[in-house]
């Protein structure tokens, strides 16, 4: 069985990630869904309602699991037998950052990563920017599957 996993922290997932998790899906007959926890960091949503919303938007699939990690990815993906990482890249700077890290878990344990270009619709696009955006009340819509889209609402009204 060929085994891939999409890491992030995805708070929220925006539909640049969807759209990264949907291709590995067509390509791998399980795709990892490994969202990280980050303990020095606040996130907008707790890793729970995080898996829970992933969980929703990619349940069409079929071959999707999501799951929490920290630590390593590397250690992730030995514990289940994952040979290969799936990062969207959106520019030339993701590019560098993301080449330093695929060569350090290649060196570590030997698992590949394969850089998939992101869809230009979503070439500007991140988690950061959308909260942000959400925040000052702009439109979102277009950027962030619909059940995402209630969640950012309720959250940020309740703020």
């Amino acid at each position: 069985m060929r085994r891939a996993v999409c890491p992030g922290s995805f708070d929220p997932i925006t539909n640049g990630h969807l759209d990264i998790i949907s291709r590995a899906s067509r390509l791998y007959d399980e795709v990892y869904v490994a969202v990280m926890i980050n303990k020095s960091k606040k996130g907008l949503f707790e890793i729970d309602e995080r898996i829970g919303l992933i969980r929703e938007v990619t349940a069409e699939y079929g071959n999707v699991v999501v799951e929490s990690f920290h630590g390593l990815l590397v250690d992730y993906c030995k514990e289940r037998d994952i040979p290969a990482i799936v990062k969207g890249l959106r520019a030339v700077s993701d590019f560098d950052y993301e080449l330093q890290m695929a060569q350090m878990n290649n060196g570590l344990s030997g698992v590949e990563t394969l850089f998939v270009p992101t869809n230009p619709t979503y070439s500007f696009l991140s988690s950061s920017l959308v909260k942000e955006v959400a925040t000052w009340g702009g439109d979102v819509s277009h950027l962030v599957p619909p059940a995402v889209l209630t969640a950012l609402d309720e959250r940020l009204r309740a703020d």
